[in-house]
């Protein structure tokens, strides 16, 4: 008897040694389980993207930032859309003809349907635009419409947009993501929210609904952004499931996260994370070029910089080189005007001041500094710009010149700028759309003097003039003439130190394929699939 119940416990502890470790192994592989390692062979697929920063806003309207955009892109179509070399193509407009120089018709797809079933006509066009226009609503993007002075509904699917001069890049500016379409009904709520003392585009962003490619499920703040699949969308449906955007500020926690496989884009990687990437087997960075440009503003208000003589001899201090080399890590090419080269009126023949220490100092004698002067320069927390800043810092003092360096958080940084305190100041400038309208206006325009990116507080009749009669010219030709006389003149003026075209660096795991990306940065997630592994 005794042996038997030995024989029975011995058998009992064996049963629970191979439980005991198949619990272990089950626990040790779920947690190295990445988001599409699953029993079912990746019967969901669900695309992860880490992010640096949240959307502020998922209303087209009350968003101008790129987080933002980059989630909104997926979630809304706008009537005009762009490719991926920025050629504009058709979106949820088929077609568009100008009747004449002020009125544009548009005739719309047919069978489009938002996300909650409503359907898409020229009725929510003049509802969209008209919300866009609204004083109430106040968007952030009203600058990019406000030439729009009536919508007229010609039948279900013929919409006419009038302005109230000529403006020729009204396309391009329907393409911006804030004249996404948003569905009537959660448009009429919104409405009946403001009525109750809720500000503008709550009820919006909290539950976005659009026609685009996937639909909103759910937001965390802070945390992450998940959308599903639009199976009833009107143009080619997406291969993914889902796309969850992860918010990760930390630059070396998105890039763990990308080599562990729990993400699959990471965004943005920093010039010296590169390499060691590259070097890995689990993922490659994507670069991209950009319309961006990294720059140095002066204050034209405050002296020494009201001297464009001083502006001048401070632009031709720095080595572009060094920065590009030093601080981006040759990713990127140095700037000589305001717009990017992908931009429509970019222009070789206009270049700003060049490296040249021994005219910076014959300029500095003339202007009556040739003793040099204090100076402060403000950035935020981007180790990028605080490098660029130092490398002007140590350059300045070879004229004399003493440089402190103030850094501030980000939102602190552009309300302090707006106060006009600053004597020199570090940004960039990425002009959602490819023309030099957008690029030129809000930065140089005197009506947006003092607003950022125009701390510099620039403003000059003939650039006025010059940016307004491109406005009205319909002969593209005659356009970029215009623009290109204006840059000529800016460049002259010296607002500002043109220092980097930048590029788009983007981790990718080699989990997926079939990633495009944009030159505004969107991440353009149709044809993404998963790797059969």
């Amino acid at each position: 008897m005794f042996k038997s119940n030995l024989k029975w416990l011995g058998a009992l502890f064996i049963v629970l040694v191979l439980v005991l470790s198949a619990c272990s192994e089950d626990d040790s592989s779920a947690e190295k389980e990445s988001p599409n390692d699953n029993d079912d062979n990746n019967e969901s697929k669900d695309l992860v993207i880490a992010m640096a920063a949240d959307a502020s806003s998922l209303d087209p309207a009350g968003s101008n930032d790129v987080p933002s955009h980059k989630v909104e892109n997926l979630i809304y179509d706008t009537l005009v859309s762009r490719d991926l070399e920025g050629d504009l193509i058709p979106g949820l407009a088929e077609t568009w003809d100008a009747i004449d120089e002020v009125t544009h018709e548009f005739k719309l797809r047919k069978d489009v349907k938002f996300h909650d079933g409503e359907d898409f006509n020229a009725d929510v066009v003049k509802k969209n635009i008209e919300r866009l226009l609204d004083s109430e609503v106040a968007s952030s993007v009203y600058n990019k419409f406000d030439m729009i002075e009536n919508v007229e509904v010609v039948d279900e699917y013929t919409v006419r947009i009038e302005t109230s001069y000529p403006f020729t890049p009204i396309y391009g500016h329907l393409a911006h993501p804030g004249g996404s379409m948003v569905s009537p009904v959660l448009i009429d709520e919104d409405y009946k929210a403001m009525e109750g003392g809720a500000k503008a585009g709550t009820v919006i962003s909290e539950k976005p609904i659009g026609t685009g490619l996937f639909k909103f499920e759910s937001w965390n703040p802070g945390e992450e952004i998940k959308l599903v699949r639009n199976d009833d969308y009107w143009n080619e449906k997406a291969i993914v499931d889902t796309v969850t955007f992860k918010i990760i500020p930390e630059s070396g926690t998105r890039n763990a996260d990308l080599e562990r496989g729990f993400v699959h884009i990471a965004d943005p990687v920093q010039p010296n994370e590169v390499e060691e990437i590259n070097g890995g087997s689990f993922g490659e960075v994507k670069q991209t070029s950009s319309n961006g440009m990294a720059f140095i503003g002066f204050n034209t208000e405050k002296a020494p910089f009201d001297d464009v003589r001083v502006r001048e001899a401070v632009s031709m201090m720095i080595n572009k080189d060094e920065i590009i080399e030093g601080v981006y890590e040759g990713f990127g090419i140095a700037a000589y005007n305001p717009l990017a080269p992908k931009i429509f009126g970019f222009s070789d023949d206009v270049k700003g001041p060049q490296y040249d220490v021994e005219g910076a100092k014959k300029l500095l004698e003339e202007a009556g500094y040739a003793d040099g002067f204090e100076a402060e320069i403000w950035t935020n927390d981007d180790q990028q710009r605080i490098d660029a800043a130092i490398i002007l810092q140590n350059a300045l003092k070879e004229v004399n010149i003493d440089l402190k360096i103030e850094q501030m958080e980000f939102g602190s940084y552009l309300e302090k700028l707006r106060s006009g305190d600053h004597d020199m100041y570090i940004l960039g400038w990425n002009p959602s759309l490819p023309d030099a309208d957008n690029g030129l206006y809000q930065l140089f325009h005197s009506s947006d003097k003092g607003n950022t990116p125009n701390v510099m507080f620039y403003g000059d009749d003939e650039v006025d003039r010059l940016l307004d009669e491109a406005r009205r010219e319909a002969d593209q030709d005659k356009r970029y003439d215009l623009y290109v006389e204006a840059q000529k003149k800016i460049v002259e003026d010296a607002p500002m130190i043109y220092l980097i075209y930048q590029e788009n660096l983007t981790g990718v795991s080699n989990k997926i394929t079939g990633l495009e990306i944009s030159s505004t940065g969107m991440f353009l997630v149709e044809k993404v699939d998963f790797v059969d592994e």
